[in-house]
């Protein structure tokens, strides 16, 4: 399946819940802080992932995808394009992999969709979670 299809678009709209979102910000004039917050309005479940660690959006913040002690739906990435191959070869290094890696507006990286297709994962780059939520009215 090609990234950006429209079928893994409404899949993770109407299926998953929990969101493991790489980049996130504690600062809430971020865009990876606002989007985050839509969707955990929308009833998603928000896992950041930050290496400074703490909490945010009264979740716990975890160092690296692969300290999550629990399955996540879809790995979402608001770092800049040159790290989104990183977040892959993280995803592969993960016990129970996720389904979907979605890449926020702005981040675009052949590569990086390449080897996480080559990975069975569903893919989804330059694209906004939260937009694509309104859009589809969930």
């Amino acid at each position: 399946m090609a990234a950006n299809d429209p079928n893994t678009i409404a899949w993770v709209l109407n299926g998953p819940k929990v969101l493991a979102v790489v980049g996130l910000s504690d600062n809430p004039a971020r865009p990876s802080y606002h989007v985050s917050q839509e969707m955990q309005r929308r009833g998603y479940r928000i896992v950041p992932v930050n290496p400074k660690g703490g909490e945010i959006l009264g979740e716990k913040v975890y160092a690296s995808l692969t300290e999550i002690p629990f399955p996540v739906d879809v790995v979402q990435v608001f770092r800049a394009p040159q790290y989104a191959l990183d977040v892959v070869r993280e995803i592969a290094e993960m016990t129970v992999k996720p389904k979907v890696l979605w890449m926020q507006e702005g981040v675009v990286n052949d590569q990086a969709v390449a080897e996480a297709e080559r990975m069975g994962l569903l893919t989804v780059q330059d694209r906004c979670l939260y937009k694509e939520a309104v859009k589809a009215n969930v």
